[in-house]
């Protein structure tokens, strides 16, 4: 059996490495990440990813992500 390994944004192609370092560095959060790199703003399959990202710092998901419905 093969493991999930999430590590960017499929329509953009940035990694999630990048986008932590230029979040931590600006003082971003979800919005303003959106907003400047356009990630999260394609298809939204990564805005899961990106929100966890935000929260713990983690860059490389071993776990496929949802978001409900509200956004959460």
């Amino acid at each position: 059996m093969s493991s999930v390994a999430v590590t960017m944004c499929v329509c953009r192609r940035v990694p999630f490495t990048h986008l932590l370092s230029r979040a931590r560095a600006a003082g971003w959060g979800l919005d303003e990440l959106i907003a400047a790199t356009g990630c999260g703003a394609g298809c939204g399959l990564c805005r899961p990813y990106l929100r966890r990202m935000l929260a713990t710092g983690e860059t490389e998901f071993h776990e496929l992500l949802y978001e409900s419905a509200d956004g959460c």
